[in-house]
C-alpha cells in the first residue's frame, strides 16, 4: 500500500473512531432534570409558578406547560419565560389559585438545538 493511500485510510479511520467516541450532547434533547414543585411531590399551598428544569437551553416561545386539575379541568397558567438566571429553566405563572387535590402537569419544549420533546407528572397541594 503506498503511503498516500495508508495516510486516507488512517485519516477516515480516526475520523469514525471520533465520531463514536465524542459525546452525543449534539444529539442530545431536552429532558426535564428538575421541577418545582417537583414530580410527584406535595406542596401545602398553592404555587404561584412552576419551574421545569432541563438538561440544556430550550426555546420560550415554542415551550410551555399546563396543568390539570383530578376532574380534568384546565388550571389557568401564563406565558412561559426563561428565567434569567439559567436558560435551562422555563417558568410558567400559575394564575388560578389551587385548592387541595392531584393535578396533572404536562409540558412540551422545544431545545435549542430545535429538538422537541414533552412529558408529564403529577403535584398535590395538602388541604
Amino acid at each position: 500500500m503506498n503511503r498516500t493511500r495508508m495516510n486516507r485510510t488512517f485519516g477516515f479511520s480516526a475520523l469514525i473512531a471520533l465520531a463514536l467516541v465524542v459525546p452525543s450532547a449534539a444529539f442530545a434533547h431536552a429532558h426535564l432534570v428538575k421541577a418545582v414543585p417537583a414530580v410527584g411531590g406535595t406542596v401545602s399551598a398553592s404555587p404561584t409558578e412552576l419551574k421545569l428544569s432541563f438538561s440544556e437551553g430550550v426555546e420560550p416561545r415554542f415551550s410551555g406547560a399546563e396543568l390539570q386539575a383530578a376532574n380534568g379541568r384546565a388550571v389557568e397558567t401564563g406565558a412561559a419565560s426563561l428565567d434569567p438566571a439559567d436558560h435551562a429553566t422555563l417558568v410558567v405563572p400559575v394564575k388560578a389559585q389551587l385548592q387541595p387535590g392531584s393535578y396533572k402537569v404536562s409540558w412540551h419544549v422545544v431545545s435549542v438545538d430545535t429538538h422537541k420533546t414533552q412529558g408529564s407528572f403529577t403535584i398535590a397541594v395538602k388541604p
